[in-house]
């Protein structure tokens, strides 16, 4: 649960097709002056609260910051549907406001973005390229691609027209498989507000699959981001309705193979690395699985971001990293 060692700011925004719109903005600051940043994007069904990775940023002295993005956890207004929209750019103005807000007082700025919001981020920052907005992509199990067979994928595009405009819930069935793998409630390891993230999730609405899959078509096109980007993806994926132990190691939402596929269209500067045993949202993972994930983060970060400014620690060397990589 994210303590009260956190700032909370409100951001007003434009006004649509549901009425009144916020996003809230979380900070924490590293203890000492910084000039570096990080803002994290949670992905659907989601808000922030995952307080081990603002601290993993902090011990780095990296200043930490999230949004909750619209009709999504502090910023659901009681007159919101939850998550709907009409197009991932809906999200933009918060992002634009949220970096502006961060790059008043730091030289450099990390995106790390999880499931829906790493589609967004990329679409982002392809949008704001050549602008020195931010300095590098992280992305954990980014929303590349729909998990279902790919007749239904095929379907689902070929209704995109109607979908677009269709409000009503799609009747797809719910599942608590992934919550309960997760929440200390239930088996898991982690305490967080079920009204906020439900174990069954949010109901999938015609538009808001619409938006996405538009998204994705974009995406799967060739985008041209120009900073650095990092793809991290479960080396497991599993397609299960009713829970089993294997859940618990691996990605039972999307399926990693479509996220390591897709990885390349991002841009032409992309790191695509696999977790051993990894769930959906990476850093949710059982222990040897997140400290995986943030040694990758600090691989990635040293050798990219920021380097030679970093702790120095023990050489972590790989494939798919150029020169001596170090981690904190």
């Amino acid at each position: 649960m994210v303590s009260d060692m956190y700032d909370i700011t409100t951001l007003r925004l434009p006004d649509d097709f549901e009425g009144e719109v916020v996003a809230t903005l979380v900070a924490r600051t590293a203890g000492t002056a910084s000039r570096r940043a990080v803002l994290y994007l949670h992905g659907f069904t989601d808000y922030f609260f995952q307080d081990h990775l603002a601290e993993h940023y902090v011990q780095r002295g990296i200043d930490f910051y999230a949004l909750d993005l619209r009709k999504y956890g502090r910023s659901l207004l009681p007159h919101q549907t939850r998550g709907l929209i009409r197009s991932v750019t809906d999200y933009f103005p918060e992002i634009d406001e949220a970096v502006r807000l961060i790059r008043r007082d730091h030289d450099e700025l990390t995106l790390n973005a999880h499931s829906t919001g790493g589609l967004v981020a990329a679409l982002w920052a392809d949008r704001v390229r050549g602008r020195g907005l931010v300095q590098g992509l992280a992305l954990n199990s980014p929303f590349f691609d729909l998990n279902v067979p790919a007749p239904l994928r095929m379907a689902a595009d070929l209704l995109r027209t109607p979908l677009s405009y269709t409000r009503r819930p799609l009747p797809l069935g719910v599942s608590t498989v992934y919550g309960q793998t997760l929440h200390r409630d239930h088996g898991g390891e982690w305490d967080y507000d079920l009204e906020l993230k439900p174990l069954g999730g949010f109901s999938v609405h015609a538009m808001w699959l619409a938006a996405i899959r538009r998204a994705q078509r974009r995406l799967h096109k060739g985008l041209a981001v120009d900073v650095p980007v990092l793809v991290l993806a479960s080396s497991n994926g599993l397609r299960v309705r009713d829970f089993v132990p294997e859940a618990r190691s691996a990605d039972i939402v999307l399926d990693p193979a479509h996220i390591a596929r897709w990885s390349t269209a991002v841009g032409p500067h992309v790191t695509c690395v696999r977790i051993q045993d990894g769930v959906h949202d990476l850093v949710l993972s059982a222990e040897p699985a997140r400290k995986q994930v943030f040694a990758e983060l600090d691989r990635w970060m040293s050798t990219y971001i920021h380097q030679g400014d970093v702790q120095q620690g023990d050489a972590h060397q790989g494939d798919a990293y150029q020169g001596n990589a170090k981690r904190p």
